[in-house]
């Protein structure tokens, strides 16, 4: 009998009441009734999603931006993600978790991540309505943006937002990494 690996291990089916009343640590997804785990926890990770945050509140004004790490997105009935970090248009939600598609979703690659995990993270992603979706590999510096037709490495060497200030230069961000 095959076995999943801890990454994969997907728990019991639960409610959606039950999960959105249950504190996971790390916080766990919600996909179609089971309860999946996320790599987390890593210094490289942790120190990445930090500095993209700060990044984004650093410029709230500048950019209209307003940022969170590890916040419930709901993309369906039944399907909750939590990217590593969410970016909105200014303005805080009035809700306790996403319900509408944030600006920018953030994935940072942990040792552990699969492909095909990954793609249907931004399968759901994409049938949600984020136009923008990054996925960055600290430990390999390198960064992606992501839309219908695959992951696509920034030719400019920054991640933006067409017609917004948004602007990350993936050499200055790797560079703090290296510092940090």
């Amino acid at each position: 009998m095959a076995t999943l690996p801890v990454s994969e291990f997907v728990e019991p089916l639960v409610s959606v009441e039950e999960y959105l009343q249950t504190s996971y640590r790390p916080d766990c997804e919600f996909v179609d009734g089971g309860i999946e785990e996320r790599n987390v926890g890593e210094i490289e990770h942790g120190f990445l999603q930090a500095l993209l945050a700060q990044l984004f509140l650093n410029n709230r004004r500048t950019w209209g931006t307003l940022a969170f790490t590890d916040v419930r997105l709901q993309i369906a009935a039944e399907r909750f993600r939590v990217p590593d970090v969410s970016v909105l248009v200014t303005g805080k939600p009035e809700e306790r978790i996403l319900v509408r598609p944030p600006l920018i979703v953030i994935e940072i690659l942990s040792p552990e991540d699969r492909l095909s995990r990954l793609q249907e993270r931004i399968d759901d992603y994409l049938g949600f309505g984020v136009e923008h979706i990054w996925i960055f590999d600290p430990e390999r510096r390198v960064a992606w943006f992501a839309d219908r037709f695959g992951l696509h490495i920034p030719p400019s060497g920054e991640l933006t937002v067409p017609e917004t200030p948004i602007r990350v230069v993936l050499s200055e961000l790797f560079a703090e990494l290296e510092r940090g």
